[in-house]
């Protein structure tokens, strides 16, 4: 117990270092969140019921599931109309040990088909479009997940984290390699669940290196924008509390809900509570099932303040919707969400898939 102790004052020193050390947003394709289950209850997911998908969420958690073989999952989304693309892929196994499981996850958040025109114009002004050569933006992360039962008198606990290695390029004019850990908690007793995730535990550190012909240095320069330059971009900690109860309603009918807080810090940001440089925001979801067949989901997060002409403000909020179905050993979940901005509403489709499969 001492030596979680001391771990958790490391990661509160580490929180606390300057700002000047850490970019505000970096790496922030890691905070969409994965899976349509976890989608529909607004991203609610650190204490919930656990899945393959938890080695993003809590890697903690995947050590509590009644693993009896391997099981898979599988996302896709697109943002934003289309643009952009995000996709999940994910397994987790138990290791000989029957109180440690391993998990392994890889995330794609990419744009294709970016037009590149920085050669669209000729040396005598003349516009020539076959010069456009389209690129690809893209960010990746490789997750390798482990979750560690321990001995406890009363309930279930379990410690684990990440081990992670992002990879981000803008087609042939720049890519970073980073590094990163995460640590996560969970304790479950009787109809209880607490989860803690700390993200980016350590600080993950993205090293960007960028390759411009001298062409397109000189374009830059001529339209007054900046060269960039090799450097370090730093993601700080994120911790994430959740609590979570389920509720037998009758024979037929189970209910689950679910409060998580969400601590930034990088900065003040739009969030519920907005401070610097610790900033903190909700996330609510609630999800009822029948007979472990059918659920029904909905959660609210991504709670923002914003202005009106007269300079009054008010608070708008995120909600999301979900349904999954549960059949032996495949479960298919969709979720429908949209920013909850009231005057330009974006909507995105989450369908995801788990399969269980036996020895």
């Amino acid at each position: 117990m001492k030596i979680y102790l001391y771990f958790s004052f490391f990661l509160l020193l580490v929180s606390l270092m300057p700002e000047a050390f850490g970019q505000k947003y970096s790496n922030e394709f890691l905070s969409i969140g994965v899976g349509a289950r976890a989608r529909g209850m607004g991203n609610a997911a650190i204490a919930g019921t656990p899945s393959v998908m938890s080695g993003y969420w809590n890697p903690a958690a995947i050590g509590d599931i009644d693993l009896k073989g391997l099981q898979l999952g599988a996302m896709h989304t697109e943002q934003f109309a289309g643009v952009a693309k995000y996709d999940f892929l994910g397994l987790i196994l138990p290791a000989t040990s029957k109180d440690r499981v391993f998990g392994f996850s890889l995330i794609r958040f990419g744009i294709d088909d970016i037009p590149n025109t920085l050669s669209l114009f000729e040396e005598d002004g003349t516009i020539n479009y076959d010069n456009i050569v389209p690129f690809s933006s893209a960010d990746y992360a490789f997750l390798t997940s482990f979750s560690q039962k321990l001995k406890i008198n009363k309930g279930k606990l379990f410690v684990g984290g990440n081990v992670k290695i992002v990879y981000r390029n803008i087609g042939s004019f720049a890519s970073s390699w980073g590094f990163g850990l995460d640590a996560a908690l969970l304790y479950t007793r009787k109809k209880w669940r607490l989860g803690l995730l700390i993200k980016d535990a350590t600080n993950t550190f993205n090293a960007w290196s960028f390759s411009l012909s001298e062409a397109d240095k000189n374009i830059l320069s001529l339209t007054n924008n900046e060269l960039p330059i090799n450097s370090v971009e730093t993601t700080k900690p994120q911790i994430t509390l959740g609590v979570a109860r389920s509720f037998q309603l009758n024979e037929k009918w189970k209910l689950l809900g679910e409060m998580d807080w969400i601590a930034t810090t990088d900065g003040k940001r739009n969030t519920l509570f907005s401070g610097d440089p610790f900033s903190f925001d909700l996330a609510l979801g609630m999800e009822l099932a029948y007979q472990e067949l059918i659920f029904f989901r909905v959660g609210f997060n991504n709670f923002q303040k914003e202005s009106n002409f007269d300079t009054s403000s008010f608070l708008t909020v995120q909600p999301n919707i979900g349904i999954g179905l549960n059949i032996r050993q495949f479960r298919l979940d969709y979720a429908f969400t949209d920013i909850g901005e009231q005057r330009n509403q974006t909507y995105s489709h989450v369908i995801s898939l788990i399969i269980n499969l036996e020895k």
